[in-house]
């Protein structure tokens, strides 16, 4: 059974589905104002192996992730400008609400692009904010109605006092989390605590302007970020559901009054199992758009480095640990990639074999424990090390790729052999024929300097990477 760690709880609980066999997990998005950065693709990719773990282990998964489209400020508390709007002025975009659905629609393909570079698994359900603000209207309306939210002329809030657990999650103290409204509104005098945070945003401000705006019961205006997940994942889960993920910086804010909402909305507890994964640092930086400090998936190819390179390196690092990237630990994640398709390059073509039990079984054992990724790992190099029959190796090895996603889509690794080292293995062979020993051998050596051994077999040549390390 899948033990897996419980921020809430602050402990290991075991998956337990409310559903027989089928887990529904709730992931947050991303707010598609711009790209993703590798700090962001970490969660992902966290997420990813949670979801492929679950799968191979026997559950069904209903994946849920949101996009964000409008309503997530530039903090994500509610301070700032929207950063839908704000990209707006940034990329010279006339403001419409057409604008931004141009914005929205060309950073969520980048987003899907990055996805699948790294082979990590589209979400079943994606919904966007702009197509459920009638769902969360009504929750809004819900919460007032039973005392939990109250209306200024500004907006409507949340009333963190009648929900006595609000902390529970961050395990801050309440004085702690005095967040505002806006910095660009009037102080609104009508907010009962710092920490009351906005479920709705009128249009009535003399500073609050937002091209994407809505009717509802307190006139024009636009929700606010929390309710938005609140909402969609009720919307397309049913609460209670199983799971709920996202990055660390999501605990002592977003999810915090997600949980807030949720409860007071529904009455109970909503979600099993809350859980974060840590951040990608640069050095002693947080990885931060805001900051100017984020890498993009570009930037790692660039360098031509794979993207799965970067799959590698954060299986690596288990993911409630800090990763501390750096283009080194990338080249050598490229490296240990390299050394590992080149040992499935030697064993692929063997049929018939039959998967080892033994590891198999701490393989599963390694990822049961809370996703021990590294631990895994370690299976998996001893199985590739190992001294068992080449086709058993392989069939294991196919047993572990389901979760690693390590080879190119389809499971198969073929090395691409550059025209030039294909011309002198040719000039090799032909010197070969012609018995010109001493020229053969000086091609060969060409080949191996270039990264690449060429093996006599009975039926020809081939051509293979050599191995790093």
């Amino acid at each position: 059974m899948l033990t897996f760690y419980n921020t809430l709880a602050g402990k290991k609980e075991p998956v337990q589905p409310i559903n027989g066999k089928t887990v529904r997990m709730y992931a947050c998005g991303p707010t598609v104002y711009d790209f993703a950065h590798i700090g962001n693709l970490r969660t992902y990719l966290f997420e990813d192996l949670l979801r492929r773990t679950l799968e191979y282990l026997g559950y069904n998964v209903l994946h849920v992730t949101n996009i964000t489209d409008v309503g997530h400020l530039v903090s994500d508390a509610d301070t700032g400008d929207d950063k839908m709007q704000k990209a707006l002025a940034r990329e010279k975009l006339p403001p419409t609400a057409h604008s931004l659905k141009t914005l929205a629609d060309r950073y969520t393909e980048a987003f899907l692009a990055d996805l699948d570079a790294l082979r990590i698994l589209r979400p079943q359900v994606m919904p966007k904010a702009t197509d459920h603000v009638p769902q969360m209207i009504e929750m809004v309306q819900q919460l007032v109605e039973r005392g939990f939210a109250y209306v200024t002329p500004l907006a409507v809030y949340f009333d963190v006092a009648k929900f006595p657990a609000y902390t529970q999650l961050s395990r801050q103290k309440l004085q702690e989390k005095a967040v505002g409204v806006r910095d660009e509104v009037e102080v609104d005098s009508g907010k009962r605590h710092p920490a009351d945070f906005a479920l709705w945003f009128k249009m009535a401000g003399k500073n609050v302007h937002h091209v994407m705006h809505w009717p509802s019961p307190w006139g024009e205006g636009f929700p606010g970020w929390h309710i938005e997940c609140s909402a969609m994942s009720r919307q397309h889960l049913g609460f209670p559901f199983d799971i709920h993920c996202g990055g660390i910086d999501h605990i002592a804010v977003h999810h915090t009054n997600e949980i807030a909402q949720n409860e007071c909305f529904f009455g109970a507890s909503t979600v099993r199992i809350w859980s974060h994964g840590e951040f990608l640092d640069l050095g002693k930086t947080k990885m931060a758009k805001s900051a100017g400090t984020f890498i993009r998936l570009a930037d790692v190819t660039a360098r031509g480095v794979e993207p799965l390179a970067f799959r590698y390196l954060c299986l690596n690092t288990h993911y409630r640990q800090k990763l501390n990237f750096s283009w080194e630990a990338l080249a050598a994640a490229q490296t240990g990639l390299d050394n590992l398709r080149e040992r499935v390059l030697e064993i692929q073509a063997e049929a018939g074999g039959t998967v080892i039990a033994d590891a198999q079984e701490r393989f599963r054992e390694a990822l049961s424990d809370d996703l021990n990724a590294p631990k895994a790992l370690g299976v998996v190099w001893e199985v590739m090390k190992g001294r068992a029959l080449p086709r058993d190796r392989w069939a294991t090895y196919q047993e572990f790729e389901r979760v690693l996603a390590l080879l190119p889509s389809g499971g198969v690794f073929v090395a691409v052999i550059p025209e030039s080292v294909q011309v002198l293995a040719a000039k090799r062979q032909n010197a070969r024929k012609n018995q010109v020993w001493e020229k053969a051998d000086e091609l060969r050596q060409q080949i191996e300097a270039l990264g690449f051994f060429v093996e006599d077999a009975p039926d020809g040549p081939k051509l293979k990477p050599r191995r790093k390390g």
